[in-house]
């Protein structure tokens, strides 16, 4: 692969990175929890490299074109945001100064981060429809090692945006309690919607 194909593949993921969503909200509502982010973003991230070595493997195809599969996917991630999402509205987090949080969290937060993106359908139909057309058969490499490296480069963008995003939202709102609260839900507010619209466009279908 050349670096110009990496170069045009970065500039289009990092669109998609940059662009806030349910991995947005997850990540700004560790950072108001308190000292979980760097396991959140782990999470993310962990669900992100499934997603390509899943359709690396050409199981995205498989997934892709049986509707069950596919609803019984859409299904399970839009139940599992609306449940994060509730819980956020219910019990909004508001950062404090010196708090700190257990160890075991740190596991509970990397799992959540990572049911989030790797349940995301749109995360999966996005990779599955846009990390292939950046491959070049006629490379040294077998594609599904292209796909691999072009899905570690896209989760090495989001590791840097979701960091970012979840240190900010604490450094900017642990002076603010009222705004931390409203943020964080409206954080749970946007995991709910993007879940409902999910169903709807399975509706749709």
């Amino acid at each position: 692969m050349s670096l110009s194909i990496f170069a045009a593949f970065w500039a289009v993921s990092f669109l998609f990175v940059i662009t806030p969503g349910a991995d947005w909200a997850y990540a700004i509502s560790a950072g108001l929890f308190g000292r979980v982010v760097m396991p959140a973003v782990a999470g993310l991230l962990i669900g992100h490299v499934l997603a390509t070595l899943v359709v690396a493997a050409g199981v995205g195809g498989l997934v892709a074109s049986n509707p069950v599969a596919l609803s019984v996917l859409t299904i399970g991630g839009a139940a599992y945001l609306i449940w994060l999402g509730i819980n956020m509205l219910l019990r909004p987090s508001v950062p404090q100064a010196g708090e700190t949080q257990a160890t075991g969290s740190w596991a509970r937060w990397t799992l959540k981060g990572a049911c989030v993106s790797g349940l995301n359908p749109k995360v999966f139909l996005l990779f599955l429809a846009l990390l292939p057309q950046f491959t070049d058969p006629t490379a040294v490499w077998p594609v599904p090692f292209q796909i691999v490296a072009l899905g570690l480069l896209h989760a090495f963008s989001c590791g840097v945006i979701y960091l970012a995003v979840g240190f900010g939202s604490r450094a900017v709102l642990q002076a603010r309690p009222v705004a931390a609260k409203a943020v964080s839900r409206l954080s749970g507010a946007i995991m709910i919607i993007i879940a409902v619209l999910l169903l709807i466009d399975q509706i749709l279908r």
